[in-house]
């Protein structure tokens, strides 16, 4: 397994004062650049765009640096709560977007690896309410996140380098999971269910809201006994969140912590081994007026691995990784059309570990620690009569390496009433992670000599949306060219001794395109197409690459969500998504997921399919995933104003 403030921070020292509020976007919606200040209400389960407030406490509390609802780029949202019964994990969630490649190596993706747009799974960075959770140990954690989805209001994702406005870690893109104040009143949602293997599933939000306070806690626990030997995983998670508001604005607390051990049979090669993460995340946002808000975030995380998991006396890897965030950010309106978004940040990580190996203790990653600070600034130009503009730039102190410059730009036109042209740029960067740098075993060798990764990310595209409204077509087509890559190699012609070794690669180019359909059938229901194509370069040199070409060179999905036909269909909500998935010189193999659930009523009884073809295949090479899962139970909704 693996100085001073910038010139530009500076600057914006002497910015003034007032912080734009976000409203949420529609379900599953791909963001388009409303060039209208109030969009107009769909009818049915799609929700309306609107700015939610909640007695005197606003949802969101945190300024964005980039407004995805305002962007030229490639975006998507989901509403969590919008979804059928069944959506259990933030891994179910984000399968519905065809950019997105999940690498699960377990059940309930415990774990699993996230890439977008065919580059690796440390090119990607989760936010949580805009705070990065990104593991500094290694990108295979990242998606090991402490806040259960029931927590989730909105989850925001960027196609494409999102460093100007995130930081280290987001070349491919961004995932922003959003939380928010719940409604007024007290309101209960339990759900309990069980399946084969062993499988079982209880999850509850519990929130009150009222006047200038709000309480919500959510907790959610979900094992199985595994479908093969060595293969069975709990799934922990529980937060609380609580809002206040005071004279200078809403305060935002939020406690979270998981627990997730698991048998981990032939992840790391053909070992019955076991591990064990743990985490724990404390944030506080305030608003300071209404266009200014500061935030912190410090998450703690550890790793325990044994490769034997009936001698862990043999081999035991133990990291603790802690990290911290903290942001100052405003959005100032310059004008009806034009917003000015800017902010300072710093953070700083660090790990303490050690490695047991046949009875002796030796240094596997050690102690290390590093930081960093930013300055960012973002300007928006909206609805110039049939042009928008968004340019920024980001500066970035790193502790050790200097600093990165990540400038960005985002441009749309629209041609007709119908139609709309947007093309953007950006530059992306990554800084290695300690396993990249330090961690060696029999089989990997670490380099302490690794530069950051940096890139420039090329996108066009158009969307079509016919008067009617009920149709949406999106064609994007995009390139990656990237410098300093990071990855695993081995020397050709191979050795029975060569390791795998961490180094820079010079260049790796990428390419692709996305194209999505969206047609609302009626009030009721929805049809979705999306597909995905990657193409990476090959590498330059004579190397075997362990992780730069296990994407997805094809994804494609189609998926149904409406009420079913019939006298009572009208209180039933059904979901079928399928998904074909062609990896790197591997053939193309169908997923096919069914969600059922009763929607109106206290009790609501829900059966969930997963891999109903039960399609026998792999997301990681040699890792093999569980077959047809069946999943039902009953969730109880109930709540008093």
């Amino acid at each position: 397994m693996k100085k001073s403030l910038p010139s530009l921070a500076l600057l914006l020292l002497y910015s003034s004062t007032l912080l734009s509020q976000q409203a949420p976007a529609a379900a599953s919606q791909t963001s388009t650049a409303p060039q209208q200040t109030s969009p107009a209400p769909q009818s049915g389960p799609f929700p309306s765009t609107k700015l939610i407030v909640v007695d005197s406490i606003q949802v969101t509390t945190t300024v964005e640096p980039l407004p995805f609802a305002e962007s030229d780029r490639s975006v998507e949202m989901l509403q969590p709560r919008e979804m059928p019964i069944g959506t259990d994990s933030v891994i179910d969630l984000l399968r519905t977007d065809s950019s997105l490649n999940l690498q699960a190596r377990g059940g309930e993706g415990v774990p699993a690896d996230l890439a977008i747009r065919g580059t690796t799974f440390e090119q990607s960075l989760i936010l949580v309410n805009g705070l990065r959770v990104n593991d500094p140990e290694t990108g295979h954690l990242n998606l090991d996140i402490p806040v259960p989805l029931d927590a989730v209001t909105r989850v925001d994702i960027l196609h494409g380098s999102g460093s100007t406005f995130y930081g280290s870690d987001a070349i491919g893109g961004a995932v922003n999971l959003l939380t928010g104040a719940p409604a007024p009143g007290f309101t209960l949602v339990a759900r309990s269910g069980a399946g084969n293997y062993g499988s079982l599933e209880n999850h509850l939000r519990a929130s009150y809201s009222a006047g200038p306070f709000a309480e919500q806690i959510t907790a959610s626990r979900d094992t199985s006994d595994g479908f093969i030997a060595d293969r069975n995983y709990s799934s922990n998670a529980a937060a609380s969140e609580t809002w206040l508001k005071s004279k200078p604005g809403t305060t935002d607390i939020m406690l979270a912590a998981s627990d997730r051990p698991y048998g981990a049979n032939l992840f790391y090669g053909p070992y019955d081994a076991w591990e064990r993460t743990k985490a724990w995340l404390a944030s506080i946002q305030q608003q300071l007026g209404p266009r200014t808000a500061a935030s912190f975030g410090y998450l703690r995380h550890s790793d325990l691995f044994i490769l034997f998991r009936d001698q862990p006396t043999y081999y035991e890897n133990n990291h603790v990784t802690t990290s911290y965030e903290g942001a100052v950010r405003r959005a100032d309106e310059l004008g009806r059309n034009s917003t000015l978004a800017y902010g300072l940040e710093a953070a700083g990580d660090s790990i303490h570990s050690f490695n047991f190996f046949e009875g002796f203790l030796s240094n596997a990653l050690g102690i290390h620690a590093r930081n960093q600070s930013a300055g960012y600034a973002n300007l928006s130009l909206r609805a110039l009569k049939r042009f928008s503009l968004s340019i920024g730039a980001r500066e970035e102190v790193l502790s050790s390496q200097g600093s990165v410059f990540s400038p960005s730009a985002a441009a749309a036109f629209t041609l007709t009433k119908t139609l709309r042209l947007r093309a953007s740029a950006g530059h992306g960067f990554r800084q290695p992670t300690y396993v990249d740098l330090y961690y060696s075993d029999p089989s990997t060798i670490g380099n302490p000599n690794l530069k950051p990764e940096s890139s420039w990310s090329y996108e066009g595209g158009a969307d079509w949306t016919p008067a009617n409204g009920r149709l949406t077509l999106t064609a994007v087509g995009f390139r990656l060219n990237q410098t300093n890559v990071i990855d695993y190699v081995k020397l050709l012609p191979l050795t029975s001794a060569e390791k795998w070794q961490a180094i820079n690669i010079a260049t790796l180019d990428l390419s692709g395109a996305e194209a999505s359909a969206r047609i609302r059938l009626s009030s009721t229901q929805q049809l979705q197409f999306s597909y995905t194509a990657n193409h990476s370069a090959n590498l330059p040199g004579n190397y075997l690459s362990e992780y730069a070409f296990n994407y997805a060179a094809q994804n494609a999905i189609f998926a149904w969500t409406g009420e079913l036909p019939g006298t009572w269909g009208h209180q039933i909500t059904a979901h079928t998504q399928v998904n074909v998935v062609q990896k790197t010189a591997q053939a193309a193999y169908p997923l096919w997921d069914v969600d059922i659930a009763r929607n109106t009523g206290r009790i609501r009884p829900y059966l969930r399919l997963l891999n109903l073809s039960n399609t026998n295949y792999t997301e990681i090479p040699q890792v093999p995933m569980q077959g047809r899962t069946i999943m039902g139970g009953m969730q109880l909704n109930w709540s008093k104003q």
